[in-house]
This record gives C-alpha cells, structure tokens and sequence, in this order.
C-alpha cells in the first residue's frame, strides 16, 4: 500500500510551538510536507495564492492556532468557511486554550477538531491511516 504525502499548513506565531508541533508531526511518521506561516493574514494570502504565495501548495489539513498577532484563528476559520474554494480543506485548531468558549466558538465557525498543544496533536495523528475523511471524523467523534 503506498501513501500519499499529505501537505499541512500550520499557522503559527510562535517559534517554539513551531518547533514542537514539527517534532510531533515527524513523530506521526507519515509523509508529511509541511509549510509554516507566522499569522492569519499570511495565512490568508498563501491559502488563496496572493501576494508572494502564486506557487503555493492548497493544503490537505490547516492547523490553525487562535491567538496570533494581525489576524487571529477565529478570523481566518471564518473566512475559509465562507470561501467555496477554501472551505472544504479540514481545520485543526490548534491552541493553548481550553476555554470553553474558545473551544464553541470555533465549533461554530466549522473547525473539524479542536486539541490543545503541545501534547494534543499527538492523539490527532494516532493511528491515522492516510485517510483524510478518516481524520475529520476522528476529530469530530473525540469533541
């Protein structure tokens, strides 16, 4: 059985967080190809190949952290769920809050799985048999 590499997007502002969600990712052992931007306007801007990103790479998976300078992660869920081009891509948001309301809010706005870092993004990947319907209904299933 050969599996295909999945793209990931992370949107990041931290570069410790960069490094640990990296280190998890690799941990997975899947293929991975991943690509970090530093906020959700840069987000924004990759996502619909604007401004430097023309030969970005549409991602399988976004994980999305909440609290970013510019634009935060309720902006950015917001907007590629109203985008028909965007907003079938699945959205990890991925945040040191365990607020309840963080967590509904972005419920709300259509994230497919929410997970506090750093541990969290561990059991997302757990068992992940390169199915991207599978994931989305791993994250589901686990709110």
């Amino acid at each position: 059985m050969t599996f295909s590499t999945i793209e990931v997007l992370l949107v990041e502002d931290d570069p410790g967080d960069v490094e640990l969600t990296q280190e998890s990712l690799l941990d997975s052992k899947l293929k991975i190809n991943q690509t970090v931007v530093n906020d959700g306007v840069e987000a924004l801007d990759y996502l619909r190949k604007q401004n430097g990103y023309a030969k970005a790479t549409r991602p399988d998976l976004i994980l999305l952290d909440l609290n970013m300078p510019r634009k935060d992660g309720r902006e950015v869920l917001a907007e590629l769920k109203i985008d028909d081009n965007l907003k079938t891509i699945p959205v990890v948001v991925l945040t040191i809050s365990e607020a309840d309301q963080d967590i509904l809010k972005s419920y709300e706005l259509g994230c497919n799985c929410y997970v506090t870092k750093p541990a969290g993004l561990e059991s997302v990947f757990t068992g992940y048999s390169n199915n991207r319907k599978f994931l989305v209904y791993r994250c589901k299933a686990a709110a």
